[in-house]
């Protein structure tokens, strides 16, 4: 599947080092770093509603963390699933009336359009779940084999039984036990379950929590064809086997948001662990939600701002890229109309001040970067990082044009004329 055209970075004098980034299993900084090449999956979008402002922070986080990888010297490996087969896709489809293949296929084009608008640094293996369907059953089948996973008789399915993962079998492997991921307790963990896609009252499970692996074709859903028999996959399982199949086992780091945590990155971690035999990642790292009109922004209460429909009421895309960094990554936070506004005055200001080649004012442009460096290396501070900037546009520096790059390279931001 086709991402979309990669933005220019510029190159900066000498070297950044790797980043430390707050991990969500250990509760503290680690390094991220696993030799020359750094390996990133986060997780996609389910193509519907795209692109809102908590996707958009999301993507532009870990965007960064590649920008501060690559300015280490080192190579960056980055994969991305799309989910363009599951529950919330099919029931807005039906909803609209619209075919829910063609809803995805609109949805992911739009989601393109608006990465490349704000130059989002694209994965190089960007894989829809309906294309590598195959490999994902035959996984299925290895878990079965393995007795870490467990048929559900299924009466509403002429094809078969549900197939579930078994947690407490997964955990006597070594590896992974659940909660490693999530750090909650067994009610915590009930109550997210119950909200985010899980079925704990489904009869026939060894645990509530047990998540599903591969749902058995029913008469009104889209299926296909498997080893495992006819069916779809369930939602935790395609990000384990893509994120294993393009990235390799233990890679540097698992991204998304916070609402990912449990049950979704908690459960794709004991997938991979369980086929593989080894932890999915060395850090999992979780964006901040954010807010619209006081309540989280998402597809279900309708309080959606949009990146394509900013940009296409001509706020510069630009604009939208410095708001969202003016917030630390994991901060939760409420978008508004002055943010934006103060964004814009930014933009502005800095495109004026580091705009031509002849000094401005006596800071040292290599002294700015390093700060700027130094800011985005503990855990990503954007909020840090923009105030390097601010400082040097209201007092000049020696050298504007270094400047600009940095601020183009680090933060994505190129000075060009308004």
């Amino acid at each position: 599947m086709k991402a979309w055209t990669r933005p220019e970075i510029p190159t900066l004098p000498g070297l950044s080092s790797a980043p430390c980034l707050y991990d969500t299993a250990s509760r503290g900084l680690v390094e991220a770093h696993t030799g020359d090449t750094a390996r990133i999956y986060v997780c996609g979008i389910t193509p519907y509603d795209a692109t809102h402002m908590g996707h958009a922070a999301t993507y532009l986080a870990y965007d960064t963390l590649q920008r501060v990888w690559l300015d280490a010297g080192l190579e960056v490996h980055f994969a991305q699933n799309v989910t363009d087969i599951d529950d919330p896709l099919l029931e807005r489809a039906a909803a609209t009336g619209v075919d829910w293949q063609e809803l995805a296929a609109s949805q992911v084009d739009l989601f393109r359009g608006d990465m490349e608008a704000l130059s989002i640094l694209p994965p190089e293996d960007y894989v829809a779940v309906t294309e590598v369907l195959d490999e994902i059953a035959e996984a299925v089948g290895r878990l079965l084999v393995a007795g870490i996973a467990y048929e559900v008789p299924t009466p509403e399915s002429s094809a078969g039984s549900d197939i579930y993962f078994d947690s407490a079998r997964a955990a006597g492997l070594g590896g992974w036990t659940l909660g490693d991921v999530s750090n909650l307790d067994s009610v915590a963990m009930a109550t997210l379950f119950r909200e985010r896609g899980g079925d704990p009252d489904r009869a026939g499970k060894r645990d509530v929590l047990d998540p599903l692996l591969w749902r058995a074709a029913r008469d009104d859903e889209p299926s296909w064809p498997s080893s495992v028999g006819a069916g779809r996959p369930g939602w935790h399982i395609e990000c384990s086997v893509i994120a294993l199949m393009e990235l390799g086992r233990d890679f540097t780091v698992q991204g998304g948001g916070s609402d990912l945590i449990f049950p979704h990155h908690e459960m794709s971690a004991g997938h991979a662990a369980a086929l593989s035999g080894h932890p999915l990642a060395r850090v999992y790292s979780h964006t901040g939600m954010v807010a619209y009109q006081g309540e989280k922004m998402s597809k279900s209460l309708g309080n959606l701002v949009l990146v394509s429909k900013l940009v296409a009421s001509g706020v510069d895309a630009r604009a939208i890229r410095l708001t969202l960094l003016a917030h630390h990554y994991r901060s939760d936070w409420e978008w508004t109309d002055a943010a934006l506004e103060t964004a814009v005055g930014r933009l502005q200001l800095w495109g004026a001040r580091f705009r031509g080649m002849s000094p401005t004012g006596d800071l040292s442009a290599e002294n700015i970067l390093s700060e700027l460096r130094e800011a985005l290396r503990i855990d990503l501070d954007t909020p840090r990082a923009l105030a390097v900037i601010d400082q040097a546009a209201e007092h000049g520096v020696d050298d504007p044009a270094l400047v600009r790059r940095a601020v183009h390279a680090l933060l994505g931001v190129e000075l060009r004329e308004l």
